[in-house]
């Protein structure tokens, strides 16, 4: 057999076709192909298939199938004995390519089916050597296996950058650095491991990432912002030194291993390099470290990575410091975490999430004129679960869209409920998540709601925070009022762009920050920015209505500055909403 030549620049199936018409074996071909993604020279990339061959040579099993599993299996790592998870993802990977390669190869997985003949016969055997039925039949079967293989990887590109990029926009000869990125991790933990068992010194796990990383994306680009990854790994690459390990897991968030001896090397290190990394291109960098600090050897490495997370989570509630040491009670936090990840999707199956409604009066009128709809979770095993307790989590990771959209469905189940009930109008409002705001589904979502239960518009208010305010946010704010719906502008005075929102989006009503408001309520200078705040409201015909009432002195203080809406424990705490329909047909009867 010659020497086999593979040309640089081509793609896998000109590469595996080349290999075919050299006479290698399917799975030779299609291993050679992503050798050099793999990090191997085609020599080694033989010897590793050489096994492959089996399975055909008793013309059961394409060697197609089997050598994409070892592609897969080495570029996904589908064992790691520190990572049970990352093994159930390989074999649901394993699964979901012999699915796909039966699909498009219509039923056919054997030599036999797709040559016709019997490989293991040497009568047959001559005749797909005299037909040339290799080169006539197994590039169908190499163009499936390689087309799934990159739409495999290509999607776990997507998962490990957190965006939305399709197999398209990635190039052939880019899928080496896919494969190359994927195998860091791997090696990263090997050295490490390697590491705790050949120290008598202390071993720290370092994990930082960059504070508010997603707004600097925003502003400034994404390309600018792999700018900044990449600064940072260079300059890993140049403090570090022998035995300091460093990788980058995801998109900001990196991990440095090293050894040491007393606490404060350690943290003169960390504060080198964070001297180093805070400032680019004149944009500042804040970074947040948690450190956990090996006290058992014997403990997997992810939970040990998992401890250095948390500290670095729980950094991020300090003001005074931006490195944290790991403590035990962060433990709690992991799973707490862990199990609303785990549980969410059931909840919204099992119809565990609840409304709850609290109602808004008029001071005026001491009457009901609506109700705010909140999310309270009721679990089968946990009892009730608080919003603070969950919401920043399904924000974090995008589930807070399912969660609105049950909200919203079921405060519109309740409008319809009222109207037939024959109740005089109480709008409900709901909260619409900044997620919302950065794509076209809510209005969709909306105004498929009103439709399906033919309710008004103006009886679904929608609550928008006031921090919402870049101009993509202010533009879909403007198409949901062109739409015909009411706009309270939630959290008025909790930040420092209130001002400019009124300005320049159409609000219809007010709703002051219960912090606000106290603050504003301590001092006769407070108090007149509140009367004047009102005033400005009013000369602007917008609706006023203050939120987290709670003394009859700040009732009083609103009766004087002419704000008659409120909403807060004075009146009513959040209720489940069948405790509010019978508030309301009270009120309708009385």
């Amino acid at each position: 057999m010659q020497t086999a030549k593979v040309g640089y620049g081509m793609t896998h199936v000109e590469k595996a076709e080349q290999l075919l018409h050299q006479q290698y074996h399917c799975s030779q071909a299609l291993f050679g192909a992503f050798a050099e993604d793999l990090g191997l020279d085609l020599k080694t990339a033989f010897k590793i298939s050489t096994c492959f061959g089996a399975g055909m040579r008793q013309g059961s099993i394409c060697g197609c199938i089997t050598a994409s599993l070892m592609v897969l299996g080495m570029a996904l790592g589908f064992y790691d004995s520190q990572d049970r998870e990352l093994e159930v993802y390989g074999n649901q990977k394993t699964d979901a390519f012999i699915q796909a390669f039966r699909q498009k190869m219509n039923g056919d997985m054997n030599c036999r089916d797709i040559l016709g003949k019997d490989v293991s016969k040497p009568a047959e055997m001559a005749v797909i050597r005299k037909e040339g039925l290799i080169l006539q039949k197994c590039p169908r079967a190499l163009h499936a296996a390689i087309g799934i293989l990159e739409q495999m990887l290509a999607d776990y590109l997507k998962d490990i950058r957190e965006s939305s990029i399709d197999l398209a926009d990635i190039p052939d000869n880019e899928m080496q650095s896919v494969i190359k990125r994927m195998g860091r991790v791997r090696t990263f933990r090997r050295q490490v491991s390697e590491l705790i068992f050949s120290t008598s010194r202390e071993i720290a796990f370092i994990q930082f990432d960059i504070r508010k990383f997603k707004i600097i994306n925003d502003l400034y680009g994404e390309k600018f912002g792999d700018e900044i990854l990449d600064f940072v790994i260079r300059t890993l690459r140049e403090t570090c030194l022998e035995h300091q390990f460093f990788v980058n897991l995801r998109s900001d968030v990196f991990m440095v291993v090293m050894e040491f001896d007393k606490d404060n090397e350690l943290t003169s290190w960390i504060h080198s390099l964070d001297s180093k990394i805070s400032n680019y291109k004149n944009i500042k960098l804040q970074m947040s470290y948690g450190v956990y600090v090996v006290e058992d050897k014997e403990m997997e490495l992810r939970q040990m990575e998992d401890r250095a997370a948390m500290a670095r989570k729980a950094v991020k509630k300090n003001i005074l410091t931006n490195i944290t040491f790991y403590k035990e009670q962060y433990k709690e936090s992991l799973y707490n975490r862990k199990f609303i990840e785990e549980n969410m999707q059931t909840a919204i199956t099992e119809r565990q999430f609840m409304m709850y409604l609290q109602p808004k009066y008029s001071i005026a009128k001491n009457e009901i004129i609506g109700a705010e709809a909140l999310v309270r979770w009721k679990n089968p095993e946990r009892g009730m679960i608080y919003p603070d307790q969950f919401i920043p989590i399904i924000e974090e990771n995008g589930f807070i869209k399912k969660v609105d959209y049950y909200i919203w469905e079921e405060a519109c189940r309740f409008l319809k409920k009222c109207a037939q009930a024959g109740f005089q109008s109480c709008p409900i409002s709901v909260n619409v998540s900044r997620v919302h705001l950065l794509d076209n589904e809510c209005i969709e979502v909306l105004d498929g709601l009103i439709e399906k239960y033919a309710i008004p518009k103006g009886m679904l208010e929608l609550e928008i925070t006031e921090s919402a305010d870049t101009q993509q946010i202010s533009m879909k704010v403007l198409q949901l009022k062109e739409e015909g719906f009411t706009l309270l502008m939630d959290d008025f005075g909790s930040g420092y762009s209130s001002l400019n929102i009124l300005l320049e989006t159409p609000f219809d009503v007010i709703k002051l920050d219960k912090k606000f408001m106290e603050n504003m309520m301590v001092s006769g200078k407070g108090r007149l920015i509140l009367e004047q705040v009102a005033g400005m409201v009013n000369k602007l015909d917008l609706g006023l209505l203050a939120e987290g009432v709670e003394t009859k002195e700040q009732i009083e203080l609103l009766k004087s500055i002419g704000c008659d809406q409120v909403q807060g424990y004075f009146y009513a705490k959040p209720m489940p909403q069948e405790e509010f329909f019978e508030l309301l047909k009270k009120q309708n009867n009385g």
